[in-house]
């Protein structure tokens, strides 16, 4: 299965009880469609994401980034602590293409240096045949 969404949080790297290291994050998928009475209907889906292959990706998985994900999708449920019974959708990554969009875009487009022109000094006619 294929989801493509942004993230909605920078990913965090957590290590499991067996000493693997994986990623998590949270990704919101966004559909619209028209209902039978003709007006447009908006929806978000949230899936918390786990990606186990290396945890070095987590660097490039910042908040605002536009990603396209495969895997695989799970529910859980829960009680919550005020008693009532949640559900939510996981969403078990083997796959990541980057879009861009996030924090990470922003800081190397910040960082860049302008490229520098060099300037033909006033009264120095270039012998251009236009």
């Amino acid at each position: 299965m294929n989801i493509t969404g942004r993230l909605t949080r920078d990913a965090e790297v957590r290590t499991s009880s067996q000493n693997k290291q994986v990623v998590s994050f949270s990704v919101a998928v966004n559909d619209s469609y028209k209902a039978k009475q003709g007006e447009r209907i908006e929806q978000t889906t949230f899936f918390d994401c786990s990606y186990w292959r290396t945890p070095k990706v987590a660097i490039f998985l910042t908040k605002g980034t536009l990603v396209e994900l495969s895997g695989r999708v799970s529910a859980r449920a829960w009680t919550g602590n005020d008693g009532e019974v949640r559900a939510g959708l996981n969403f078990h990554t083997s796959q990541i293409k980057f879009y861009g969009g996030g924090k990470k875009a922003e800081t190397i487009e910040a960082v860049k240096q302008p490229k520098t022109v060099k300037a033909v000094p006033q009264g120095i006619d270039d012998d251009l045949p236009f």
